[in-house]
């Protein structure tokens, strides 16, 4: 392919960004920079992105959809799932404590599973076909645990997630400069450039091949079906 012939027709798609850092606004996140590349790709491209720092929300602990109707006094996350409803993209972002995913994005995974048990229109599990991303930022190994972490949590509840649809950037392990900080590397790093740039892109690829196809085929995969006894060519083998 001619690299110099740019697709086009991503118009009309909607992208959300979650950022799971551990700091409220107006402090600075390093997530934030990252997340500033991919957003900065899409938007070029026609796409409307939201982002949405949850650490800023009164959003419950727990895998219901409203956990105020389980015991919680306030719960943010009813106002905030609409634009996880209505996204094309949604893409998981956050930084490394512990060498592992912060309790903000483990809190967001846990409220989107909250969902994953009901259907859209074509009577699929609610989120096909929605395409599903992840970035980490931090200053300690586990990129790819962390990113391991949040896309099969993605797919397992729906979402499609394309070829190299995670990227990151860590700096020396052990305490140092993080992704903004002056002097660290991180915005210069080819690497962690390439990969965010390879991730934005195939996120949008696989979004509008799917708007385009009129999402994920609906045969095979439809609950209510299952349930109602049509086997979709399953057959027992104890019948045989």
């Amino acid at each position: 392919m001619n690299s110099s012939l740019k697709p086009s027709g991503y118009e009309g798609l909607k992208a959300v960004f979650f950022n799971g850092t551990l700091k409220p606004s107006p402090q600075v996140s390093n997530t934030d920079g990252l997340i500033r590349i991919s957003r900065d790709i899409m938007e070029k491209q026609g796409v409307a992105t939201q982002l949405i720092r949850t650490v800023d929300h009164d959003i419950a602990s727990g895998v219901y959809p409203d956990m105020r109707e389980h015991g919680w006094e306030h719960d943010e996350w009813p106002e905030i799932y609409p634009a996880v409803a209505e996204a094309d993209i949604v893409v998981v972002a956050g930084p490394i404590w512990l060498g592992d995913n912060s309790s903000q994005t483990k809190k967001l995974i846990e409220r989107l599973y909250a969902h994953s048990g009901q259907l859209n229109g074509k009577g699929q599990w609610a989120f096909y076909p929605k395409v599903g991303g992840c970035l980490i930022t931090g200053n300690e190994d586990g990129i790819k645990h962390c990113s391991m972490n949040v896309l099969y949590s993605l797919q397992h509840i729906g979402f499609t997630i394309p070829p190299q649809a995670d990227a990151g950037w860590i700096g020396p392990v052990g305490p140092g400069p993080s992704y903004l900080d002056e002097g660290s590397g991180g915005p210069e790093s080819d690497f962690t450039n390439r990969n965010t740039t390879f991730m934005t892109w195939n996120l949008l690829h696989m979004a509008k091949l799917l708007r385009d196809a009129g999402g994920i085929p609906a045969y095979g995969n439809l609950p209510e079906e299952w349930k109602a006894g049509t086997r979709f060519d399953f057959e027992n083998p104890e019948y045989r």
